[in-house]
């Protein structure tokens, strides 16, 4: 069972860095071949980081780690514990990435979820469970960049944001009883039995900020590389055109939202297509997001569960989103 296992990994492994290679040699032919249209798309995908993740995401990330490294957020969510257990079936910790994650956006909550365990203030399979529904499209993204820019309001952005939050709460039911049989915190519940004799961090604030400030600039970094890379990949998709229109906009949606709506909005789609393809793209995240996500995540975290959540998510998104103009437009 062992040395199966251990084939099966390697093979897994191989065929990893095989499609890894043929990808960075597909990117750089293309770079070769096409310096300028790979100017373009580079241009893009940076101004994207530096005029809207930068400004947007960095300053959660510090603010957020510094809240984690001094413990001070669990005493505030202490009294709401009971209610995260009941609602949620998680932590008081959890329950803060649930908040953070629905407010500020990709990819923010995995960050969090994985962070938390890796300071063994949350179980491993807490931390996998939380990644399932607390990493989401933050709500100015879809009132501002998706309802009003890319959809132009055909479609109200409460509707939008109603289709995806209620999207989430099917998959948190899911993997919380169908998965996890409803025992996510049996193994995290030394989070609420910690020696008694444990004294709190000495360590001075102001090493907390700046650790917590270089820990921000370089996961924003990390990020702003995986969007440059697929915005050079969406400008290949977008050069080649390798599938009919409605497919092509299809996978450009699922390869980096924000460029990918951008191009479906002023595509020759139909209204409703757009809308739907959008929506789902969206609520997906799209590669680039998972990308990002597997990159700030623990690498003893399971991305998978993350990965099908995604895709339930997609789907029971655009058909809510159906139902409700279905029978109150």
């Amino acid at each position: 069972m062992n040395k199966n296992h251990f084939l099966l990994s390697s093979v897994r492994r191989n065929l990893k860095n095989i499609l890894l290679v043929c990808g960075v040699f597909f990117l750089l032919g293309f770079l070769l071949m096409h310096p300028a249209e790979s100017l373009v798309c580079a241009k893009a995908g940076m101004t994207l980081w530096l005029n809207t993740l930068i400004p947007t995401l960095l300053p959660f990330i510090i603010l957020t780690g510094i809240l984690t490294r001094i413990d001070n957020i669990q005493k505030i969510l202490s009294p709401l514990e009971s209610y995260f257990r009941v609602l949620l079936g998680v932590s008081s910790w959890g329950g803060y990435v649930f908040l953070l994650g629905m407010l500020c956006g990709y990819p923010l909550g995995a960050k969090l979820a994985s962070d938390l365990y890796e300071s063994d203030k949350i179980s491993k399979k807490e931390a996998v469970y939380l990644s399932t529904f607390c990493n989401n499209p933050s709500p100015a993204f879809v009132i501002t960049y998706l309802g009003k820019l890319c959809l132009k309001d055909v479609v109200p952005a409460y509707f939008i944001l109603i289709s995806l939050f209620s999207a989430n709460l099917i998959c948190m039911l899911f993997f919380r009883y169908a998965v996890y049989k409803n025992q996510i915190l049996t193994s995290a519940q030394y989070t609420d039995t910690r020696n008694e004799k444990e004294v709190m961090s000495t360590v001075p604030a102001g090493n907390i900020v700046n650790t917590s400030i270089m820990n921000g600039f370089e996961t924003i970094t990390r990020l702003g590389g995986y969007i440059l890379l697929f915005s050079i990949l969406a400008g290949c998709i977008r050069y080649y055109q390798p599938f009919p229109a409605f497919y092509q906009n299809l996978l450009l949606g699922f390869t980096e939202i924000t460029t990918g709506l951008s191009i479906i909005s002023s595509s020759n789609l139909s209204v409703t297509a757009r809308i739907f393809v959008s929506v789902s793209a969206t609520a997906s995240g799209g590669l680039c997001i998972l990308a990002q996500t597997r990159s700030i995540f623990h690498c003893d975290l399971s991305l998978m569960p993350y990965i099908v959540s995604k895709c339930i998510s997609a789907v029971l998104t655009s058909f809510i989103l159906y139902c409700l103009l279905y029978y109150f437009l």
